[in-house]
Formats: C-alpha cells, structure tokens, sequence
C-alpha cells in the first residue's frame, strides 16, 4: 500500500523529492490532493510536520534518515501536536530504517498471538525481538503483518476471521 502511494506522489509530484518542494505544494494549497486527504486537523499536522524538518535543515530522505537518529530532533517530533511514536517509527520505516510501528494491524496480530501488551514500546519490542528470532527484517515483518490483517478484513468485511492469524497463512 505504501509503494502504491509513493509511486502516484512520483507520478503527479515529482518537483516533492525534495522538502523545498513539498513545501512549494504547502504553499500552492494542494496538499490534499498529494496526500489525498481532506480533513483539516490531518492536513495541518503535515504542514507543521514539513515546517518541523525544514526548521532542523532536513532537505532529502537521507536527511531525515540521520536526522531520526538524533535524539533532539526525536524529541521535538513527538512533541509536535498528533505526532507520537507511531508516526515517529513510521517515518523511520519510510526512510528505511528497520523498525516495527505499531498500528491496530500489528495490536491485532499481537492479540491473536496471545500477546496482552498495551503499552506502545513493550508491544514494539515484543514484535520487534519475534521478527528478529524469525530472521526476518523487522520493517518486512510489519509490512507482512499489515499486508495480512488488510487483506483478511478486506476479504471477511473488515469482520474478524475466527482463529488466529498463523493459522491462515
């Protein structure tokens, strides 16, 4: 799903390689036609997500791949209203550092395996130490888990299938 995204932003925005670009489109008011959303809170938490990078000097994904490993620029992203560490690991994942976000596909996973963790970086670790005992890169293995619970509710109308997930693959 992601891949998806990433080639249509490609396709009808290329000049948004670049922050500088990403910001230009902010500024032509069309960042709900490249993210495809249309709710206003979502909306300005993007902007004030690209205003964050371009303040910390976060040009390319290069430098957002270094820039996640410096803890000041963790801590001010997670500061940011709407921005916790779901879509701090998540931008992780986007720039290729491997790591799990933990979103309800992966609670749900988690749930089905017997794993009663609510809290976010326990339940991170728990799948993140299960993807490496199965020698599998940790951001494969959360691809794997959402490509899994996407395609069974889309199949059983977003119904839960009765058993556990490791059971139907």
């Amino acid at each position: 799903m992601v891949r998806v995204r990433v080639e249509r932003i490609k396709s009808r925005f290329p000049d948004t390689a670049t922050l500088s670009g990403v910001t230009a489109l902010i500024d032509r008011e069309e960042v709900g036609d490249f993210l495809l959303w249309n709710h206003p809170t979502k909306l300005l938490r993007f902007v004030i997500l690209a205003q964050f990078l371009a303040e910390q000097g976060i040009e390319t994904t290069t430098d957002l791949k270094r820039g996640l490993g410096v803890s000041g620029i963790r801590e001010g992203l997670l500061e940011l209203h709407g921005i916790g560490p779901k879509t701090y690991d998540y931008l992780c994942c986007l720039v290729g550092v491997d790591c799990i976000a933990v979103d309800r596909h992966v609670k749900t996973f988690a749930s089905e395996a017997g794993v009663s963790v609510s809290d976010y970086e326990h339940l991170k670790s728990i799948v993140s130490w299960a993807a490496d005992l199965l020698g599998v890169a940790r951001r494969d293995f959360d691809a794997w888990i959402w490509r899994t619970i996407s395609a069974r509710r889309a199949s059983n109308g977003r119904k839960r299938q009765a058993g556990p997930i490791w059971r139907s693959v």
